[in-house]
């Protein structure tokens, strides 16, 4: 595969044999984030784990002490006092049956983040199909189905991010942009890896975190040593 000339540059900058430290890694990622814009910066964790078994399924959700210097937009499943609180807390968008039938007919998407209140959630049940496989639809896993709506929008706003466990056993989660520097991407790494070693599922056997890299949006992947992964979230 052929890359461009700022991508191989970047490269030059990276052993690709080498485990970096965590503070190191960060900062190579920042060095080879050459986009004409702010590039984001991605963890991706490979873990120990089977995600066929239920029993050995990783998800939550965190907020980074940061944010993720993204512009969130927050679709909110609510009636009544509730919407009028999801409202007052900054959601963009905010309805009940008129809402799921604008995705439904529309395919109306445009929004980051969907929260539902519980009773809500027997309408956003037929969004399923549709929401599901972008990764949008509300879970009490992740905060995102909750009475407390206008908190749930607080957090989005906030930076909150959700980590979950693919088909490869791999976590891919954002932790900020280039233009944070190294010490405000640290924080929120440490933060990431911590609630990922908290959530390590009682039927996993081994090595826990077997691998762990950094990238930025158009970078080169930066391995971190593993070892020295669960040793800065600790």
């Amino acid at each position: 595969m052929k890359h461009g000339k700022k991508y191989t540059d970047g490269a030059k900058l990276v052993d690709r044999q080498k485990l970096y430290d965590p503070n190191d890694a960060l900062d190579l990622a920042i060095q080879t984030a050459k986009a004409k814009f702010d590039e984001t910066i991605e963890v991706h964790v490979r873990l120990g784990v089977d995600s066929r078994h239920a029993d050995q399924q990783v998800r939550g959700a965190v907020v980074l002490p940061n944010g993720t210097g993204k512009k969130v937009r927050v679709c909110v499943f609510a009636k009544g006092a509730e919407a009028e609180a999801a409202t007052a807390a900054g959601a963009e968008i905010v309805g009940a049956e008129d809402l799921v039938a604008r995705i439904q007919g529309e395919g109306f998407m445009d929004f980051d983040v969907c929260i539902a209140a519980p009773n809500m959630m027997g309408l956003v049940g037929r969004l399923g199909k549709i929401l599901g496989p972008r990764g949008l639809m509300p879970s009490p896993k992740a905060g995102t189905v909750t009475p407390d709506v206008a908190r749930a929008v607080n957090e989005a706003k906030a930076g909150k991010i959700e980590y979950r466990l693919d088909k490869t056993n791999i976590i891919h989660c954002p932790i900020g942009k280039a233009s944070f520097g190294v010490e405000k991407l640290y924080e929120n790494y440490a933060t990431l890896l911590d609630a990922i070693i908290k959530a390590k599922p009682a039927a996993a056997k081994g090595q826990y975190i077997r691998s762990c890299a950094v990238a930025s949006t158009m970078g080169v992947g930066i391995k971190i040593n593993p070892n020295k992964v669960l040793t800065a979230a600790e």
